[in-house]
């Protein structure tokens, strides 16, 4: 299965954008929410460790990024979250495009995400975006073994298909929004079929 060939290798900045509305609404956001919603996060993936999430949109499947849903705090948060998206993705110039996953990611003092990449196909096709929303100079992001430092409003691709990692080792919090973004008019891969199809005749014969 090939990544979108249009994804960065490494690194792509993509420019400042204005996040002071956003970022008040989460420094706003309680304890107590920040854990239920991550209680109830659908991505636990070992490599996160001790990163808290809320989630506001998902993939349906790992599998196909085209069938996404909406959790219940979207459409609370969208009008603060989708001119920050928006204006993240504007380099682009997409006529139509969707976002399948859009999350807040809470990373403690001394806190780690483990080298990894993003394995399940629903990850190969869209744009890894992410935009500090809260962070120090002493937070490491790592992609491909290169050691990056992103500062809050800035917005960057990054190559989820390559091993990356995060070290936080500052003494406040490292917040960012992360979301996934995809051109709506690109042609899909051709093993995206093949995957359908394989899970079609995997229902119908069992």
């Amino acid at each position: 299965m090939q990544a979108n060939p249009r994804k960065t290798t490494s690194v792509r900045h993509l420019g400042q954008v204005e996040i002071a509305a956003l970022r008040d609404k989460v420094a706003a956001l309680p304890e107590s929410l920040w854990n239920a919603e991550n209680a109830v996060k659908p991505n636990r993936f070992g490599a996160l460790d001790a990163t808290r999430h809320i989630i506001f949109r998902f993939v349906s499947n790992f599998v196909d990024w085209r069938n996404s849903y909406e959790r219940p705090l979207w459409q609370e948060w969208k009008p603060l979250l989708q001119p920050v998206l928006d204006a993240a993705t504007a380099p682009y110039c997409y006529q139509r495009s969707a976002f399948p996953r859009v999350m807040l990611a809470r990373m403690a003092p001394g806190g780690v995400i483990h080298p990894h990449r993003d394995e399940n196909p629903a990850a190969k096709w869209p744009h890894k975006i992410h935009v500090p929303l809260v962070t120090n100079d002493q937070v490491i992001f790592y992609v491909g073994g290169h050691a990056h430092q992103f500062t809050e409003g800035q917005a960057v691709e990054v190559n989820n298909m390559d091993i990356h990692a995060v070290e936080n080792r500052g003494t406040t919090d490292r917040i960012h929004l992360i979301f996934e973004f995809y051109d709506l008019d690109q042609p899909e891969p051709e093993w995206l079929g093949q995957i359908q199809r394989a899970a079609i005749g995997a229902q119908r014969s069992a």
